[in-house]
């Protein structure tokens, strides 16, 4: 379980790829910590296993599944990830609870200033949409975002200086692959009362009070 507060931003040493199967290489100083062999770390909001920790660099395995669910497999070597290890019993919660499993894939529609801030315009996948309200929270890469406003197919976030200082979200160039991991709590609703939103007489939750929290739409 991760929070969505990024702890450092490392870089891709490589990405060596046998197969559906791949081994991706960082440099982070998050290595020079107690990180071992079969930690977790969250790699653009990916959960990943690590293989090989030395000083300042880490080796994690990524299987097909998450080739296929994230942009993971197309990242440049050289190029930067959003890093965060698991939370610890006791840890302070300043996000919101992450899994590290990414639903789904986004992309940047456009961005422009707004003060000191930065308003982006994701594009997502209807499926993936439906998860998302107003005010509610996602992950963008990894990082914890309060949703500023939804449309059909895109949701906004405003991103404040020290988020565009500390992440790789200073860099989301309009067409940039993105991914997402919508709030879980949002995903146990739906669980619980149907795909379409209709009552369930064992959970007493109706579709009108679903519609008072922002889910239910489709």
């Amino acid at each position: 379980m991760f929070t969505g507060l990024i702890q450092d931003v490392g870089q891709v040493l490589s990405l060596s790829r046998a197969g559906d199967f791949a081994t991706l290489t960082l440099s982070t100083v998050l290595a020079e910590e107690t990180m071992k062999v079969g930690d977790s770390l969250a790699v653009n909001g990916v959960c990943l296993t690590a293989v090989d920790v030395t000083h300042g660099r880490v080796s994690l395995e990524v299987v097909s599944e998450t080739l296929s669910r994230t942009v993971l497999g197309r990242l440049p070597v050289g190029g930067r990830v959003n890093l965060e290890r698991p939370l610890r019993v006791g840890d302070r919660i300043d996000g919101h609870l992450v899994q590290g499993h990414v639903d789904g894939v986004g992309r940047v529609r456009s961005g422009r200033r707004v003060g000191p801030a930065v308003l982006v315009e994701v594009e997502v996948p209807a499926s993936l949409r439906r998860y998302i309200v107003e005010k509610g929270s996602v992950a963008v890469d990894g990082v914890s975002l309060t949703v500023a406003g939804v449309t059909a197919t895109s949701f906004t976030v405003s991103l404040v200086p020290h988020t565009l200082k500390a992440t790789t979200l200073e860099r989301l160039d309009v067409g940039r692959e993105v991914n997402i991991e919508a709030d879980v709590i949002a995903k146990y609703v739906e669980g619980l009362v149907g795909e379409r939103g209709t009552a369930d007489s064992s959970s007493g939750v109706d579709r009108e009070t679903l519609s008072r929290f922002g889910f239910g739409a489709q």
